[in-house]
């Protein structure tokens, strides 16, 4: 297996218009993600759906968490993107352009969800950074960054 190597130092930051792009991709594959969890909870408690505010509903929800933080974390490692950054050529890398750890991952996972969850503050975050990170970007040294376009191919016979 040959050593992985680091993004291009042509890529940049990616900018908070195409991460919101890519989080709202992503809702698709996520929200079939709930759905199935949701399925299991429901047969799992005698096919009746479970209260909201009850144990049941919470751990459904922890549930849900977990298998979102899954998705993201597990994508990120295998390709450094989920399914909505490969739309837009963004990727998930280390400081030295490589991919993170685990452990960074699903750290910029909890802070995203805490990001969101505080309005969107933490993605706001960066409009004001001067490298375009965010709260999960900083508490993880991680970084989303936007892949240069790949060349053109030529037809052929020119």
């Amino acid at each position: 297996m040959s050593e992985e190597q680091p993004v291009a130092a042509s890529a940049r930051p990616a900018n908070l218009l195409l991460r919101v792009l890519a989080l709202v991709y992503d809702l698709m594959p996520v929200f079939a993600l709930w759905m199935v969890v949701s399925l299991l909870v429901y047969a799992l408690h005698g096919a009746r759906p479970v209260e909201s505010g009850s144990l049941g509903g919470w751990l459904e929800l922890l549930l849900i968490v977990a298998v979102t933080g899954l998705y993201a974390v597990e994508s990120w490692r295998r390709g450094g993107q989920t399914l909505g950054m490969r739309a837009w050529r963004l990727r998930v890398v280390d400081a030295t352009g490589r991919t993170a750890s685990r452990r960074a991952l699903w750290l910029r996972f909890g802070v995203s969800v805490v990001s969101l969850a505080a309005v969107g503050l933490g993605f706001l975050w960066s409009l004001i950074d001067r490298e375009r990170r965010t709260w999960h970007d900083i508490a993880s040294a991680t970084l989303m960054v936007r892949l240069p376009a790949p060349p053109k191919r030529r037809a052929a016979g020119k």
